[in-house]
């Protein structure tokens, strides 16, 4: 069963990306980091072992965007929080293990997605923890999600990996790498990036 891998993007307007990032950098400056980040990560994440598939919002303008690379399929995203949209895009995608990640975490690399997917191979599902308590990589070994997979998650809190692993009810976990997502300029400056930007 062939392994996909989903990005989830949205188009990088000023003052829709990165919105807590845009309060210190300005919305352009935080606009532009997030389309030149997502444009590295999907140039550094394309691989034979897996399909790549952008999960795109807003749904009609992310379908026909220009910014995101043609060749590579698109999913649009659709209503709801993010557990919704995830549990969504978990059950579109074709037969096999499926791992999700966002956009904005520097340090995704074609390495760390290949071990997510060999988790699978011993395990139900697989999340890549964020320092802030969150995760930036979920992933799950079967075509349907688990009933009740995400429900009672407390997003954009401390709380957001526990709750989901908690939702799983007695699936095989495992875990991958912690990597930091980019949501501040602080979080800039702790993967060295600001000082590059600022050169």
């Amino acid at each position: 069963m062939r392994k996909t891998l989903v990005v989830m993007v949205k188009e990088p307007h000023p003052g829709r990306v990165k919105t807590r990032l845009g309060r210190d950098l300005g919305m352009v400056g935080a606009a532009w980091w997030f389309r030149h980040q997502t444009r590295s990560l999907l140039r550094r994440l394309r691989d034979p072992r897996w399909d790549l598939v952008l999960a795109v919002a807003p749904d009609a303008e992310g379908l026909a965007s220009r910014v995101w690379p043609a060749d590579l399929p698109r999913w649009a995203q659709g209503r709801g929080d993010l557990g919704d949209r995830m549990g969504a895009a978990f059950d579109a995608m074709p037969e096999g293990p499926v791992c999700i990640i966002g956009a904005d975490i520097p340090e995704v690399t074609r390495p760390r997605i290949a071990k997510a997917f060999a988790e699978l191979g011993r395990s139900d599902a697989v999340f890549g923890p964020a320092p802030d308590g969150g995760f930036w990589l979920v992933g799950l070994k079967r075509l349907r999600r688990h009933a009740g997979l995400f429900d009672g998650v407390r997003w954009s809190t401390e709380h957001a990996l526990a709750d989901s692993v908690a939702s799983l009810q007695g699936a095989r976990v495992a875990y991958v790498d912690t990597l930091r997502d980019v949501d501040t300029v602080a979080d800039l400056g702790a993967l060295n990036i600001y000082a590059k930007m600022k050169q």
